[in-house]
């Protein structure tokens, strides 16, 4: 949704398969999908050709003023946040090979925690609790002990390591206020004789590195960005069998309990499309390498088209690995002889933008995190008059006199995922439609963090405050209720995609 104003599709590009053909693509894709599953063999293979390569210590950083493992330790420990995979993840290479340059066993544990909340709900902990279950079961197989802590990381990380003598900790990054808080709380709670080091493993680029504040906009943060992937954008070693094995081991987890036991909303259920864990990842991956990947450039902006790799949720958990995705697709984007930058684009420079929006600016999902012309131009339309006014409940029911608006809310209600052109024309009627930019944004982001798979993250977060604030994008023509922020309507959608096509697919039929 961060993605901005792209070039339409090409006429050709434009033309819509039949009614039968539509109804065949997903059955043909799962087939191709079903018989291919050449990528998983492949990626291993090439772990294992890389297994020697060096680890890049600008890729971390110290939290704490330790910086030795001390003598007599029992362990080192990963905790798993934001990244919940074993393969393809910086932060555990990292702690593997700290573990044996030390002759320790290596400890993984993730903390559980659910809070008192409208947005948590049955759809995104089951596909975290089962992606994390394949992660217990590869680790098994790596002598690796994974544990699983029920509690918040402040109240249940620091003990623990005590309690288990681990010599080290490494985490991973993410932006966000919450897990800023629970790596405060760790370190302050941690014995300062510890080493505590954080692995950004979600970027390809750490987003420290890539740059040191706040980016205005694509345009700034494009150059840095590219001027460090040659030294970033590379393979990954291989995460290997532990030689050395804990002899207090972890205890063994009832997933079906754990999941069972969770206060979630179970109304919000989970997705059919999409599985949970690294394999499916994969696969999904490799389907949009085989099947997708040659129309993306041109049919991108079409909602109707089968174009999108689909893969915003298992990123989102770090059931994947970004720098993973964007290798393989220019691999074998080169191999097809097939344009793959816009994608690379979206992938790296405009969801490591969003990274950076949130790492410095702590008001992300605020109007007053918007730039001061937005919030200037936003204050002088706010008491325009609006054309339709919803409550919050009418939008969530998608109860509007919008056809397309209506589908969009049902697509991603029942499905779990919104087109990221759809994303953007959702997110600005809801500016439109309510009674303020502030009320506009809380829904907006009340919505998408409830239903999509890939909420309560930069990208939504940013993909929100660009529709409605305007951040990283400019000044338009001004009109009354948008101001100066870029305004989308339907007609515009007409010109765009077979809108009628969208609305019959998704809008419940009339009794």
């Amino acid at each position: 949704m961060s993605d901005k104003k792209r070039k339409a599709p090409s006429a050709a590009a434009a033309k819509k398969p039949s009614a039968k053909q539509q109804k065949l693509a997903p059955m043909k894709e799962a087939k191709q999908e079903r018989a291919g599953d050449w990528l998983q063999d492949h990626l291993k293979q090439q772990r294992i050709e890389k297994k020697e390569m060096k680890f890049n210590k600008k890729r971390l950083r110290f939290i704490s003023d330790t910086e030795k493992i001390k003598q007599d330790s029992e362990g080192v420990l990963y905790w798993m946040s934001r990244d919940q995979r074993v393969q393809d993840n910086w932060a555990l290479i990292h702690a593997q090979r700290l573990a044996v340059q030390e002759n320790l066993p290596l400890h993984i544990c993730f903390c559980l925690v659910v809070p008192k909340s409208e947005l948590s709900t049955l759809r995104h902990y089951s596909f975290m609790v089962k992606g994390l279950k394949e992660v217990s079961k590869e680790c098994e197989t790596l002598d690796i002990q994974f544990h699983l802590l029920r509690g918040s990381a402040g109240e249940v990380l620091p003990g623990f390591v005590s309690d288990r003598g681990m010599g080290a900790v490494v985490t991973d990054f993410s932006p966000l206020r919450e897990p800023l808080q629970w790596l405060e709380d760790v370190k302050k709670k941690l014995p300062k004789d510890i080493p505590f080091i954080q692995v950004d493993t979600h970027n390809i680029v750490p987003c420290w590195v890539a740059s040191p504040k706040l980016e205005y906009a694509a345009r700034t943060i494009r150059g840095k960005l590219t001027k460090l992937l040659p030294e970033y954008l590379t393979d990954f070693p291989l995460v290997e069998k532990h030689p050395h094995t804990a002899t207090r081991t972890a205890k063994p987890i009832d997933w079906d309990d754990t999941l069972a036991s969770l206060e979630v909303d179970k109304t919000v259920g989970e997705t059919e499309w999409a599985k949970p864990g690294t394999k499916a990842g994969v696969a999904m991956l490799e389907s949009f390498i085989d099947v997708r990947l040659k129309t993306f450039d041109t049919q991108r902006n079409d909602p109707n088209a089968p174009a999108l790799s689909q893969l915003s949720p298992w990123i989102r958990f770090g059931h994947l690995s970004a720098q993973r995705v964007a290798l393989q697709v220019q691999h074998s984007g080169r191999k097809a002889g097939v344009t793959v930058a816009s994608f690379i684009e979206e992938l790296v420079v405009r969801r490591e933008l969003t990274d950076n929006f949130c790492y410095y600016n702590k008001k992300y999902d605020s109007v007053e995190g918007a730039y001061e012309w937005a919030q200037k131009t936003l204050r002088d339309h706010a008491k325009d008059e609006r054309p339709y006014l919803y409550t919050r409940e009418q939008l969530e029911k998608a109860k509007t006199h919008d056809k397309l608006w209506n589908a969009a809310q049902y697509q991603v209600v029942s499905e779990g995922k919104m087109h990221g052109f759809l994303r953007m024309y959702w997110a600005k009627k809801i500016l439109e439609w309510t009674s303020s930019p502030e009320e506009a944004l809380s829904i907006a982001l009340y919505l998408n963090d409830r239903y999509e798979l890939d909420g309560q993250d930069p990208n939504g977060f940013v993909g929100c405050m660009w529709s409605i604030c305007g951040i990283h994008d400019q000044g338009w023509a001004e009109r009354p209720i948008f101001g100066k922020i870029r305004y989308m309507n339907y007609k515009g959608c007409l010109r765009k995609f077979d809108v009628a096509s969208f609305e019959r697919k998704y809008c419940p039929k009339s009794p």
